[in-house]
């Protein structure tokens, strides 16, 4: 665990990435095999799941610190971070024989199975025998908040830098559903059995488009497609077994039963990069991402739900056919050979091809891309027809040029403070719209200011505070910002009847008074644009 622990400082404290990759590569060619297994999995997003409830946790630590659990509470709004005030407020431990990362682990593995008093013990003996850096690390590993400035292709690249081997391979076998707990070392990056390996590839990722596509040179060089609203995933059929992944890398096949039957019409050998969607028979379209929502998280779903919300595949890419990789080849050439195999299946399949659109110059396709909702789309992708399908995000060779958000002006009417090294800052905020003579809260959200304006407001909220409720703070009822949200649907569950999706501040509107801001009656007209 101390050498996790002094991996994890080194990691945290620096933001260049050849240090990080050094650190990270001497960890990994030194470690214990099983240590290796775990900083993999920790370090590339394979997080335990939460074993102690925040509350004990809480309780515990202030009973320990010997202070009350009020004085814990306000610690904790002040370093805006679970794992750090407890680390930070407990006395002194012994700090002798500290654990292997991988025996803590299954020390943390065994609590989800013990009473509370044995749990409690547990934590208490395992605080007592750590050090402040490796108490710290230890501490955001109960809470789930382990996060440290690492990537999974900064993972990949130093271990391909401890081993010797090919980054790409090693990306592709870090995919899937492996387990720390039951993987060695050797394994992992060893070929295994690959029969029955149903593991997706690394998805390629595409970078926002900002500014318009005459900077990306001759249209020729570029095929267009909608930006489905969806859930990416990667249809697998190898050795007679279907599997469903999503970008998270989450074994999704179950919920999606529908696809079960592409396993008797796709040849195996096939990789397929694509989105679910719900598609809508009657209109040859995808259905609102919302009728998606119904989906997502049912492990098991009725015959109601597949008759009202049914599933579909629509596939980009080709990755892999008659078991072959072919991600190195133009992109056309995959399309070519993708459209090949679609077009001898049925229609009546769940699996369809995302079309090509159309377009010969740029002004043509801006034309097509604000058309983009009537299609049920977001916007539009821009991808080189001569790229590779590669690792993770290659910024100039896939675009994804969305449409402009849905914005209104709303007043900020609560305030709190935000989490890390924004602790001390004033972040995350509730808007309202005028309904009448009153103020209705519709939204949350805390990004897309600097952090000096989150510092401005800051200072602003301190000196025009009303009420407090905990951590939040009810203001004056004067700052104005745009919101901008991505979709927006009815919701019973929210005081305003409605729901929006991704919302963010687009800017501080200082030319705004709160007398102009946007109606509960403006947002009620662009729910019903979005339904038509």
């Amino acid at each position: 665990m101390n050498r996790f622990a002094a991996l994890f400082a080194t990691l945290d404290g620096t933001t260049k990435t050849s240090a990080k990759v050094a650190a990270l590569a001497d960890y990994l060619r030194s470690a214990p095999g099983e240590d290796r297994v775990w900083a993999i999995a920790l370090l590339s997003g394979k997080r335990p799941r939460r074993s102690v409830r925040s509350t004990e946790l809480r309780a515990w630590a202030a009973e320990k610190a010997q202070v009350p659990l009020w004085l814990f509470e306000e610690s904790y709004a002040m370093v805006g971070d679970l794992a750090e005030t407890i680390a930070l407020i407990l006395p002194a431990g012994k700090a002798v024989d500290p654990p292997a990362l991988a025996s803590a682990m299954r020390e943390l593995a065994a609590l989800s199975g013990m009473d509370d008093d044995h749990r409690k013990a547990a934590i208490l003996d395992a605080w007592d025998r750590l050090g402040p850096m490796e108490r710290l690390v230890f501490n955001k590993l109960i809470t789930g908040g382990f996060r440290v400035g690492v990537s999974r292709g900064l993972v990949t690249r130093a271990l391909a830098e401890a081993t010797g081997m090919d980054e790409g391979t090693l990306a592709h076998r870090l995919m899937g559903d492996w387990t720390p707990a039951a993987t060695s070392f050797d394994h992992l990056i060893g070929d295994g059995d690959s029969r029955a390996d149903t593991r997706p590839y690394p998805f390629a990722l595409a970078s926002g488009l900002e500014k318009t596509p005459e900077i990306l040179g001759a249209p020729s060089l570029w095929t267009a497609e909608w930006k489905w609203d969806g859930i990416r995933g990667q249809l697998i059929h190898r050795d007679g077994l279907l599997a469903l992944w999503s970008r998270g890398e989450e074994l999704i096949t179950d919920r999606f039963p529908e696809f079960a039957m592409l396993a008797d019409f796709l040849p195996s050998g096939t990789a397929l990069d694509g989105e679910v969607v719900v598609w809508d028979h009657e209109a040859d379209l995808p259905m609102a991402f919302s009728a998606l929502q119904r989906r997502i998280g049912r492990k098991s779903v009725t015959r109601r739900i597949l008759a009202e919300a049914p599933a579909r595949f629509i596939a980009y890419d080709l990755l892999e056919t008659g078991g072959k990789d072919i991600r190195t080849a133009p992109l056309m050439e995959r399309r070519a050979r993708l459209q090949s195999l679609v077009a001898g299946l049925s229609p009546t399949l769940p699996l369809g091809i995302s079309p090509a659109l159309p377009f010969s110059n740029w002004e043509e396709l801006d034309h097509l891309r604000r058309s983009a909702r009537q299609f049920r789309a977001e916007g539009v992708m821009l991808k080189q027809v001569q790229s590779p399908y590669h690792n993770g995000r290659k910024r100039g060779e896939w675009w994804k040029w969305k449409l402009d958000p849905w914005s209104v002006d709303a007043v900020m009417i609560y305030a709190q403070a935000g989490h890390g090294r924004r602790a001390n800052l004033f972040t995350d905020f509730t808007f309202a719209l005028r309904d009448g003579e009153s103020l209705v809260p519709f939204a949350k959200a805390y990004s897309g200011l600097t952090d000096a304006e989150f510092a401005e407001i800051t200072r602003w909220v301190q000196k025009n505070t009303l009420e407090r409720f905990g951590p939040v703070r009810r203001v004056t009822p004067e700052l104005v910002f745009e919101i901008g949200f991505e979709g927006i649907q009815e919701s019973p569950r929210h005081k305003s009847g409605i729901a929006l999706r991704f919302p963010r501040m687009i800017r501080w509107r200082k030319d705004k008074p709160l007398s102009e801001i946007d109606t509960m009656e403006n947002l009620r007209q662009l729910l019903a644009r979005a339904q038509a």
